[in-house]
């Protein structure tokens, strides 16, 4: 097996990160393993001699439509550069990748395996108005089940897939998000970013939409509470409007924009608790590095993950109590409020998440997960 991993770039994100343990265990295996990316961005280590490919170096604010109207031309570049290293199976990673690997094998005579991985909800992550979340449905209707396996991170985004856009359920498999318990163990907290006199609360995520950091911020504000603070660590497109926001509403000394970090964990394991306001996912990695590193979690219940992920039995429109932290209904700023006040009150049950939550992230321990993937794909 000679193997690609194609994705746009390796900035900070779930997905980039979970490509670079893909990378990292096909190199320490001795599988023949080429990165190929479409944007020079790589905040991730990578295994020492890796052989990186460029389809093409693009910046990343380029126009939607621009991105949309060059699928076919880069496809064609992958095409050749497949043929060219000799691929025998492509993987990729996030949605135009995936177009671009499925347009790639069709309009080549060369033979590869086309393996595509969707990491989101895709009802949901396109249910925005605009060009850009119809011609993404389109898409993903039209090409996905022409790849030769579909990998999906949870069973929530595999019945999406299978159910509204005409995925083969005999090409659809899940294999969860890993996590490297292991080198997260070794990660000492870093005590002196936070105040031991104020409740600390965390989340992680690229600042758009979909993540719903407004909603965040406008909970801390409802929380009303003076010993109150919220971290909100990534980098995006709404980083403008959460300082306006924090500013509008006179939480300059209560919310803090604090960069995207490779290094999360320093961070996660001194504070208290983590926080997360997603509309929509395909599985959280985020909530599996809290998790691992000791935290209770409060998210939402969105579609797809979290509800996997912490065991919950019963979705209901109130807070959701689990044994590793509470859910809450999307887009609400008010449970999330309340959420951040049990948390406060109850000491013990915090206790109690972050004793069951150590239990529970060894199902995702890296190297099993990552076995099984890698297996799932020899197969193909």
């Amino acid at each position: 097996m000679k193997l690609g991993i194609f994705m746009y770039s390796l900035a900070g994100g779930g997905a980039e990160r979970q490509a670079s343990y893909i990378l990292d265990y096909c190199v320490k295996n001795n599988i023949d393993v080429h990165l190929i990316l479409m944007n020079n961005t790589i905040k991730y280590e990578l295994p020492e001699g890796l052989p990186i490919h460029y389809i093409e170096k693009s910046k990343h604010d380029e126009n939607g439509i621009i991105k949309a109207l060059k699928i076919p031309l880069l496809a064609h570049k992958y095409s050749k550069l497949v043929k060219q290293l000799q691929l025998t199976h492509s993987v990729s990673l996030l949605t135009r990748p995936n177009f671009i690997n499925v347009i790639a094998g069709k309009i080549t005579s060369y033979n590869f395996k086309i393996i595509i991985n969707e990491l989101a909800y895709p009802s949901l992550q396109y249910s925005y108005k605009g060009f850009q979340s119809t011609f993404n449905k389109l898409l993903i209707k039209l090409l996905y089940k022409k790849s030769d396996l579909v990998i999906s991170n949870s069973e929530g985004n595999a019945s999406d897939l299978i159910a509204n856009f005409n995925v083969p359920k005999q090409i659809m498999n899940v294999v969860h998000n890993p996590i490297d318990l292991d080198k997260i163990k070794k990660i000492n907290p870093v005590e002196s970013f936070f105040d031991n006199n104020t409740f600390n609360i965390i989340t992680l995520g690229r600042l758009d939409v979909g993540k719903n950091h407004i909603m965040l911020i406008e909970a801390i504000h409802k929380v009303n509470n003076p010993l109150v603070r919220l971290y909100i660590f990534g980098d995006g497109v709404m980083q403008k409007e959460l300082m306006l926001l924090i500013k509008k509403l006179n939480l300059g000394t209560h919310v803090f924009l604090v960069g995207f970090d490779p290094n999360p964990y320093k961070y996660l394991k001194a504070s208290d608790l983590f926080i997360f306001g997603s509309n929509h996912e395909g599985f959280p990695n985020v909530i599996l590095e809290a998790m691992s590193c000791g935290l209770p979690i409060l998210t939402t219940n969105c579609q797809s993950g979290p509800s996997e992920i912490m065991e919950l039995n019963i979705a209901k429109n109130d807070l959701m109590i689990t044994d590793y932290g509470i859910l809450v209904p999307i887009k609400n700023s008010d449970l999330m409020a309340k959420g951040i006040r049990y948390f406060i009150d109850n000491k013990k049950y915090m206790k109690f998440c972050k004793k069951n939550g150590q239990s529970r992230i060894k199902d995702f321990e890296k190297e099993s997960i990552l076995r099984a993937y890698v297996n799932l794909i020899r197969t193909i």
